[in-house]
């Protein structure tokens, strides 16, 4: 019978990661050691993650789906994802602003590498007094006018900056242009996808040390020049119950606030259940086992489990993510 699983988390580093990630692992990693990205559920090739608890620890997850197939994942995703899991879950620290970025989707993705494009959403867990985010235009605009503003160094003057704070949640479709700034700690759901196209990335690119590779010509025929008047997504937290907070046709997440315990019922739901702890403390507990979880731990529950207890340490919230 399956359980809650917990997976080792994948980290990886870039010239633009803090120190937060490491410090929340539980000394997992140095808490002096920069840590950009804790890959917490992946199944991108060279980056599959690998179970850290219970019987089935030290098998991969593409070796568990090999296994249990829909009993693990759900029947409805097995028949569509085949041996590939969906989706990759992050946290993310940057101590310095990400490169600013377009993602493709499935049409181009699929002509272009043989892979799956990429919609991303993202929940504020930590952000300084004057952190924000770039997501999208400021006004409606064109290849050539985005062509124009790098050869000018005036992108700024023309992309979309939000003021952030914790709790805030955004969408990231693909085709919509963004970059997370400095001094945020976050959580990121996403696609199964590692293809970003990156146009600018705040001068590091001139410099030999810090030069990434851009991918401007990529990106034109990919991004959403349209503005919209809002880009935030509003929500209202409902104590001890689960909130919608993204459906995108790809995935669907949930934040649950609870201060005392409560029973999520999956018995109608064809899908595994991943959590996402981004703030407290909280044991799940199924089929007579339990699980802890910490601030920036992540927990897959099952398909084939229908309901999970969810029992806080005083307060928890999480972040509840599957394929309905």
């Amino acid at each position: 019978m399956l359980y809650p699983l917990k997976f080792y988390p994948i980290y990886k580093n870039y010239v633009w990661g803090g120190k937060k990630l490491a410090a929340l692992k539980n000394n997992k990693a140095d808490e002096n050691q920069q840590v950009s990205e804790s890959w917490e559920l992946s199944a991108v090739s060279g980056n599959i993650s690998i179970v850290a608890n219970g019987f089935l620890s030290g098998n991969n997850l593409q070796e568990l789906i090999e296994v249990y197939m829909g009993d693990l994942v759900g029947e409805s995703v097995y028949e569509k994802y085949g041996m590939e899991f969906p989706l990759l879950l992050k946290f993310i620290d940057a101590a310095q602003p990400l490169s600013v970025q377009v993602h493709p989707d499935d049409e181009i993705a699929l002509k272009r590498h043989n892979a799956y494009g990429k919609d991303e959403m993202w929940y504020i867990i930590e952000a300084a007094n004057d952190a924000e985010i770039c997501l999208g235009f400021n006004q409606n605009i064109n290849g050539e006018i985005l062509q124009k503003s790098l050869r000018d160094k005036t992108l700024l003057d023309i992309l979309n900056f939000e003021k952030i704070k914790e709790g805030n949640v955004f969408e990231v479709p693909s085709g919509r242009i963004h970059a997370i700034g400095k001094n945020v700690l976050l959580a990121e759901v996403q696609n199964t996808s590692d293809i970003t196209y990156r146009i600018y990335d705040w001068g590091r690119e001139y410099d030999a040390k810090t030069a990434r590779q851009m991918h401007v010509d990529l990106a034109l025929d990919v991004i959403d020049y349209n503005s919209y008047s809002t880009y935030k997504t509003e929500y209202e937290i409902i104590k001890n119950k689960g909130v919608d907070i993204c459906r995108n046709g790809h995935f669907s997440v949930r934040a649950v606030d609870f201060d005392s315990t409560i029973i999520r019922n999956y018995v109608a739901v064809d899908s595994f259940t991943a959590y996402m702890c981004v703030d407290g403390e909280a044991i799940l507990e199924c089929n007579g086992k339990k699980e802890s979880m910490v601030k920036c731990e992540t927990v897959l529950i099952p398909a084939e489990i229908d309901e999970v207890k969810l029992i806080p340490n005083r307060h928890a919230r999480l972040l509840e993510i599957s394929m309905y």
